[in-house]
Parts: C-alpha cells; sequence; structure tokens
C-alpha cells in the first residue's frame, strides 16, 4: 500500500491572517484583565471574610478551598495573559516580510 503524498495547501484550509492573530490577542488579553479584576476581587473578599471555624477539620478544608478558588482565578489570568503575549508576537512576525528559505 503506498502512502498519500502531502500537498502544499489544501482548498478547504484557509490560512491565518494578521488580522486574525491580533484579533484572538485583543480578545484574549481582554479576558486577561477580567480574570484579573476577579483575582483582585476574590483576594480582597477572603482578606475581609477569612474562614475561621470552630473544628480544625472544617478549619483545614475551608483554607484548601480559598487556596484553590485564589490559584485558578490568577491560573486563570496568566493563561490568558500568556495566549494574548504569544498571539501578539505571532501578530508581529506575520507582518515582517517572509524569506524564500523560510516559506513553508
Amino acid at each position: 500500500m503506498s502512502t498519500p503524498e502531502p500537498t502544499e495547501s489544501q482548498p478547504g484550509a484557509p490560512r491565518k491572517g494578521p488580522l486574525s492573530f491580533l484579533s484572538g490577542a485583543l480578545t484574549s488579553g481582554l479576558l486577561a484583565w477580567v480574570c484579573l479584576g476577579l483575582s483582585v476581587r476574590v483576594v480582597d473578599w477572603y482578606s475581609l471574610h477569612p474562614p475561621h471555624y470552630s473544628k480544625a477539620f472544617a478549619q483545614s478544608i475551608g483554607t484548601a478551598m480559598k487556596t484553590l478558588v485564589v490559584g485558578m482565578s490568577f491560573l486563570a489570568t496568566f493563561t490568558f495573559a500568556f495566549v494574548a503575549l504569544g498571539l501578539s508576537l505571532v501578530f508581529i512576525r506575520s507582518l515582517l516580510p517572509v524569506e524564500k528559505g523560510e516559506a513553508s
């Protein structure tokens, strides 16, 4: 059985252009900014309302939940910001001229 050879360009898959990278970077940056605001509010809320329970086990669970919520909110912030940075760099690279040896 012979394997099909890859084609240079597939007619059904259009290439992404600079506008696509820019809109993705702006969208991800906006979501990072929203997540940062949410993260700051979560930290403020937990600093004003620390979990305090009479049982040590309940206190441990409350503290663990607080840590998870704060960590996940900042993880979302970092993730969106990192994607925005990457798409911004790809956008800038897509504006630069391509040399003949680089095209693939």
